[in-house]
């Protein structure tokens, strides 16, 4: 079809989920390198352990044409800051109401729980409604225990998480929260 000044439409692929957030995994990354060349911490994104079936040898070098997940991975980052062990895991919903609770599996939530009994410091990062939040790990199993729903509502997120500005370097300051939220009676 013909449309004024020459302009030509495209098809657009249908909407999916599957990759949503990885522009949220980059802005953590790409922080996460910011903390690691500033010397402020060690926190890395955490490979899902993969064995691998099938490989094939191409110019390029092995390339893998079959596998599988071999255990269920945990949380998505760990590491170390201020000498505490650090693990979160960043989730993004496209909901604008309230987060899913289908997007965390009850061995990460298992896991969570052991990170917080063996006083580390554990939380979610948490994209909605374009707004990145740090829901400390404690509220969030606690709002589990109190509640029988399949999802957090918005409002909760909002009174009980902490924004995460976005700013230059690092894209993400979530570690100004963490001293704030985790660190600050040390300081008194």
């Amino acid at each position: 079809m013909n449309y004024p000044n020459n302009l030509k439409k495209t098809y657009q692929n249908p909407l999916t989920y599957k990759n949503r957030g990885m522009d949220l995994e980059s802005e953590l990354n790409e922080s996460n390198e910011y903390y690691l060349d500033t010397n402020r911490a060690l926190i890395y994104k955490k490979p899902t352990p993969i064995g691998v079936t099938d490989v094939r040898y191409t110019k390029q070098g092995k390339v893998i044409d079959r596998g599988y997940f071999k255990e269920p991975s945990t949380l998505d980052y760990n590491g170390l800051y201020r000498g505490k062990y650090i693990e979160f895991e960043a989730k993004v919903t496209k909901n604008r109401t309230a987060f899913p609770l289908a997007n965390i599996h009850k061995h990460q939530i298992k896991h969570l729980e052991k990170v917080l009994e063996h006083k580390g410091i554990g939380f979610l990062i948490i994209k909605i409604n374009e707004i990145v939040y740090l829901l400390k790990g404690s509220d969030f199993v606690e709002f589990l225990k109190e509640n029988d729903r399949k999802s957090i509502p918005y409002s909760f997120i909002k009174e009980k998480g902490y924004m995460i500005k976005y700013g230059y370097n690092p894209i993400l300051n979530y570690l100004d929260l963490v001293d704030q939220i985790y660190f600050e009676e040390e300081s008194i």
